[in-house]
């Protein structure tokens, strides 16, 4: 049995106390992933932002907002994990600073200033010792590109690749590559199906290699 911390959902920047950055990620795919791993025989820690589902009893959940609070949360958790999947969609940009006060219109427009967030997977990958990573790449253009520079920028061991249509959605079409480029697997359908082929996939590459050998 593994630990494995999954990521899911978005987080929010707050521009002043009732408005936010953030996207329409549900969290669907990161709750089905868990109950993959779950069904798999593993522990589950998941490090979520603001969702309405439910996530599996079994599994330990952490709530957090902000993209700092869940790059904190990760990091808290990790080096007592073997293994992360990285499904959440966290905020890449904040504002500056966030208005003590519900920002009013003014008859004219309003310039933001932001500045990026932490990259989560990127920190997990600086520490890295033991751990396997799966990361998630969302791409509009040149996804297959973008993800394997992912891939090696941040460490990971597998990246999954899917566009916005996946967002808040029940289905979904993922693209796997590996430390070469290749492409492992194309999966789609809904994402508990899909959740668990990849789970398998995750299994027969990265969690049974990291598995002593039965005596």
């Amino acid at each position: 049995m593994m630990r494995i911390l999954i990521t899911s959902g978005p987080t929010r920047e707050y521009l002043d106390p009732v408005r936010y950055l953030t996207n329409a990620s549900s969290g669907r795919m990161g709750c089905a992933v868990a109950q993959a791993a779950l069904e798999a025989g593993h522990e589950v820690v998941i490090v979520s932002g603001p969702v309405e589902i439910g996530y599996p009893c079994q599994a330990q959940v952490i709530w957090v907002v902000t993209t700092e609070q869940m790059c904190r949360a990760c990091l808290a958790e990790f080096d007592r994990c073997d293994g992360v999947i990285a499904v959440a969609a966290p905020c890449d940009y904040r504002p500056v600073r966030q208005a003590k006060h519900k920002l009013r219109k003014t008859g004219s427009g309003r310039v933001l200033r932001l500045v990026e967030t932490p990259d989560i997977l990127a920190r997990l990958g600086e520490r890295k010792r033991h751990q396997w990573m799966v990361g998630f790449a969302l791409e509009t253009e040149r996804a297959q590109e973008r993800a394997w520079q992912k891939l090696q920028q941040k460490q990971c061991d597998l990246m999954v690749v899917n566009g916005p249509a996946a967002m808040n959605a029940a289905d979904t079409q993922i693209e796997i590559l590996d430390r070469q480029g290749e492409v492992v697997a194309r999966l789609s359908g809904p994402k508990q199906e899909v959740a668990r082929h990849l789970f398998r996939i995750i299994s027969d590459r990265l969690i049974r290699p990291h598995q002593p050998p039965a005596r």
